[in-house]
């Protein structure tokens, strides 16, 4: 059959207007399409009749049975109608501006650009659009979060997961616990109870897809919307988005050299229902929370009846001393939920983090958990078990803390030598980046994007605040950037300065 691309076939007059065949694609789905635009752009009426397939496809000039699949596509889809005696019409059904009066309808370009109703989406979502992010345009020196992924165990991952894909089992491929992988959360439980001094048996672990999907499942399942919660003045961009989703009023608290100012969270807000806190290494300007805070936080929780998220943002890397214990261990009253993740650890694109929930809100999670997304993959999650019990998640944490301790103290070299006095460092005691301090006035964000022409990576400070900004600055990940990309990036970024 061959198809008569670009010409148009005029239909009997007081029918239809004229049909053209355009495009690839079978004459059967071109005549379908048609007729859907012409029906919704009102050139077809409701109730107008239509020719019959035979007179169309002599029309045409084409066989006659594209054009019965054509209408019998429009007829299921609801677009047609056929009466005896009547032939076949435009379903009487269809809304129809001015029905009864004939008009003639604008071209279809015209359609596209004629004003309509708002396209509206919600508030609260649409506040969440963030302008174009310039540090983010570079995957070199200096980008945040981004571990150091040639040092990964490629071969060992890549054989984790080829023993779990080769002998893969029903119960792997139909949906999972909405918890997790059983021998995984045991796993992590031990993990946590050896390392972070974190009170959680398996039962209380929840796998998450990272830690952000762990911060919309905490502010799900703990608040309503109009609830007040602290989060750390500045702080972690992702923790308000998890708060907007939920219509939370988020309450700015300051953070110092000891972290969260509890005193000023309570002076602000007593009775908050939550409160967001990363207390091992302080987003962005890496303050570890003081022992007096933490009771003080702790002692908070339990008089009003809040609840703490604790994210343990890098807490697996400090280079000045053993990594700090988990708030959650200190925890008697069962107020604090904990989030962690793998994706620093190991790798982002794994996504794969967990909560650790307090007993008693375990069913409001698995149900918050549950309605989000239901379950993570299983295959990853199997893989990941083993590459905990084989002791090959515990040498690649050692390895790192080494590789990243070296590569923190060349970024410090490489600053002091280049810029000397231009920049104030601090937070450099843990993880994987550090935040320079500008001096005043000095425009943070238009740096950041003079950086990026220059191909570096650097994430400006005061987009963290969501108040007055206090101090610009520029966030410097060194994860991701060996010794010598580091003393180039810090070059480039002199001439940007």
């Amino acid at each position: 059959m061959t198809t008569r691309q670009g010409v148009t076939k005029p239909v009997p007059t007081g029918l239809v207007p004229a049909i053209a065949l355009e495009g690839g694609g079978p004459i059967y789905q071109q005549l379908a399409e048609w007729f859907r635009r012409a029906i919704a752009e009102g050139r077809l009426r409701p109730g107008q009749r239509v020719p019959s397939t035979r007179a169309l496809a002599g029309e045409l000039g084409v066989s006659r049975l594209p054009v019965l699949g054509a209408y019998e596509q429009l007829h299921a889809e609801g677009y047609l109608e056929s009466f005896t005696g009547a032939g076949t019409c435009v379903a009487a059904a269809i809304p129809h501006e001015g029905a009864g009066t004939p008009q003639r309808r604008p071209p279809r370009a015209a359609i596209a650009t004629a004003p309509s109703a708002p396209r509206r989406v919600a508030a609260r979502v649409a506040a969440m659009a963030a302008p174009p992010q310039s540090w983010l345009e570079s995957q070199g020196a200096f980008r945040v979060g981004v571990p150091a992924l040639a040092h990964f165990p490629h071969g060992v991952w890549s054989r984790l997961l080829s023993r779990h894909a080769r002998h893969v089992g029903a119960d792997a491929l139909v949906y999972g616990d909405t918890m997790g992988h059983a021998p995984l959360r045991e796993a992590i439980a031990e993990y946590l109870a050896t390392v972070r001094a974190a009170h959680a048996g398996a039962a209380q672990i929840l796998i998450t897809s990272g830690a952000q999907h762990g911060l919309q499942i905490c502010a799900h399942a703990l608040l309503d919307p109009g609830d007040r919660a602290w989060v750390e003045e500045p702080g972690y961009p992702g923790a308000h988005q998890a708060l907007g989703t939920v219509g939370a009023l988020p309450v700015l608290v300051p953070v110092d050299a000891e972290g969260l100012d509890v005193a000023a969270g309570i002076r602000r807000a007593p009775t908050a229902r939550l409160a967001y806190v990363t207390p091992s290494h302080q987003f962005p300007l890496g303050a570890t929370l003081s022992a007096a805070r933490r009771i003080e936080l702790l002692q908070w929780a339990a008089r009003t009846g809040s609840w703490i998220v604790e994210d343990d943002y890098d807490s697996e890397y400090r280079y000045g001393s053993r990594p700090i214990a988990a708030l959650q261990g200190l925890d008697a009253d069962a107020r604090v939920i904990y989030v962690g993740t793998f994706s620093k650890v190991l790798f982002p694109a794994l996504r794969l983090g967990y909560l650790v929930v307090p007993k008693d809100l375990l069913p409001a999670f698995r149900a918050a958990r549950d309605a989000l997304d239901t379950c993570s993959p299983m295959l990853p999650q199997r893989a990941l078990h083993d590459f905990i019990r084989e002791g090959h998640f515990a040498r690649h944490i050692r390895r790192m803390r080494m590789l990243y301790a070296a590569r923190r103290a060349a970024l410090q070299a490489a600053i002091q030598h280049h810029l000397p006095g231009a920049l104030e460092i601090v937070g450099a005691e843990a993880g994987m980046q550090l935040t320079a301090l500008l001096p005043d006035g000095m425009d943070d964000v238009a740096l950041s994007q003079r950086a990026a022409q220059a191909g570096v990576s650097v994430r400006p400070l005061s987009p963290c605040y969501r108040g007055d900004v206090k101090r610009s600055g520029l966030i410097l990940g060194y994860g991701s950037v060996d010794e010598r990309a580091i003393e180039e990036g810090v070059r480039r970024l002199r001439s940007c300065l």
